[in-house]
């Protein structure tokens, strides 16, 4: 049985925003998102996800209700203990209690199993980790000569503490696991008698040792898996440390990255074999890469599946579009949500397209929109084309038969349907249906005036 306690009240008055410091991202998710993701993983049926929430605490519970979270108020902010006490009634006796923190958002699942088991009748688990530079943080303090070997005794905060203690190294990081009922005995006796008059978590440390319970430590992997977010600084850091992460797995999984300090996921991207990916991509939400898909430089990608070997050109822009296989898309091309692409179908620079189902091997090369359109097989259409698909209130379809050729510079006024094998000559404004095999121009005649004179520029 597990009862989370995420601390997610502060302000983050150094982020210099109005934003609640947990809704700030990394990688495209709300910190308090990473941290609430691994509780859930860590956590069976039986557990009970408790925020505790303050600062902008209506954007907070808009964004995060759950059927599994409870939300805790804490209207003063008067200390880490302060806030877990106002989640005591909803701590389960019988419960571990792991309390995690809003604003550390890359701690693993690893990590956290293995404080879990730190925890039983008899002790308690704490996460603690070694830093060469320590300041700021509170000092564990342990009962052996031989720091790194005695029982913990207390944790002394940096402005507590003696000058021995600053020389201590191994440090808190505020997250700890406890028995339910140990947190329920210990909470009601924390004081606020100390330098900064706060209610400090940090405190049940004595309170364990005093009660006969030893404190366990666990240590993470790496110390940026406990880092906070306490600036802009703190959060670039994190960010980038998320992407090299990535990174490194994706080319474990096969990927070609052709600069992997300048790749960014911000959400979940699944790739098959032999899949190139060059500088300055940035993959949003759920995109998935099928087996050697190239990806050139400059690519946003976003809710999206890429059909095996299909080539994205550089700086091309695909949102909620499925692609299929060997399709071309690029340079310059926009996908906007709801274009599907059939295979061997070619997007070519400075096209965009939206709501739109573009047939096997058919064409759209350049300098065109195609919106609200369905475009059969073999089609192809030349540069300048647009379908007028919007008359200011109403959107309307275009439908394009199979094999039929669609001159440049032509504006296709839906409702309208081109039949199969039929042409549109270039520069044709087409508003009514044209049959199949038939060919639609629509223009005005050609005027060539004799003996006309340009105008000439007036002298003052």
């Amino acid at each position: 049985m597990l009862d989370i306690v995420v601390l997610a009240a502060g302000k983050g008055t150094r982020m210099k925003s109005d934003l609640p410091k947990v809704l700030h991202p990394i990688a495209g998710k709300p910190m308090l998102g990473h941290v609430l993701d691994r509780a859930r993983e860590l956590g069976g049926e039986n557990t009970q996800l408790n925020v505790v929430i303050g600062h902008g605490s209506d954007k907070v519970e808009e964004l995060f209700s759950a059927d599994d979270v409870s939300f805790v108020y804490q209207l003063d902010q008067l200390g880490t203990g302060h806030a877990v006490q106002q989640a005591l009634s909803h701590i389960r006796s019988a419960a571990t209690v792991l309390i995690l923190y809003g604003d550390v958002p890359l701690i693993s699942l690893e990590t956290l199993e293995q404080l879990d088991q730190c925890v039983s009748d008899e002790s308690m688990g704490l996460l603690t980790v070694n830093l060469n530079d320590p300041t700021g943080y509170g000092r564990i303090v342990r009962s052996s000569e031989a720091q790194s070997e005695g029982q913990v005794e207390a944790i002394i905060e940096q402005k507590d503490a003696t000058s021995d203690q600053l020389e201590i190294n191994e440090v808190n990081t505020g997250v700890m696991a406890v028995r339910g009922s140990d947190l329920q005995k210990w909470l009601p006796n924390l004081s606020n008698d100390n330098a900064q008059q706060e209610y400090y978590l940090t405190d049940l440390i004595a309170m364990a040792v005093a009660d006969g319970k030893t404190v366990v430590t666990a240590q993470p992997k790496d110390e940026i898996e406990v880092l906070g977010v306490n600036n802009r600084h703190q959060q670039a850091q994190l960010e980038r440390y998320y992407q090299q992460q990535t990174a490194e797995q994706l080319m474990v999984e096969g990927v070609t990255l052709l600069d992997p300090n300048r790749f960014d996921c911000r959400g979940e991207l699944t790739v098959g074999h032999d899949v190139e990916i060059d500088v300055n991509c940035i993959f949003v939400g759920r995109v998935e890469l099928g087996d050697n898909v190239k990806v050139g430089a400059n690519c946003i990608i976003e809710n999206s599946t890429i059909g095996a070997g299909t080539i994205i050109k550089a700086n091309s822009l695909i949102d909620d579009s499925s692609v299929g296989e060997k399709c071309d898309i690029g340079p310059f091309a926009r996908l906007r949500p709801g274009t599907n692409l059939a295979n061997k179908a070619k997007i070519g620079n400075f096209v965009e397209t939206k709501k739109a189902n573009i047939g096997v091997g058919s064409k759209v090369n350049h300098l065109t929109y195609i919106g609200d359109a369905e475009i059969g097989e073999g089609v192809n259409i030349g540069a300048g084309t647009i379908t007028c698909n919007y008359d200011g209130v109403n959107k309307s379809k275009t439908i394009i038969g199979d094999g039929a050729f669609i001159g440049s510079n032509s504006s296709l006024v839906a409702p309208v349907t081109i039949g199969e094998n039929a042409t549109v000559g270039a520069g044709t404004t087409l508003s009514a249906d044209l049959p199949d095999g038939n060919l639609g121009v629509a223009r005005a005649k050609q005027r060539n005036i004799k003996g006309w004179k340009r105008p000439e520029k007036k002298i003052d």
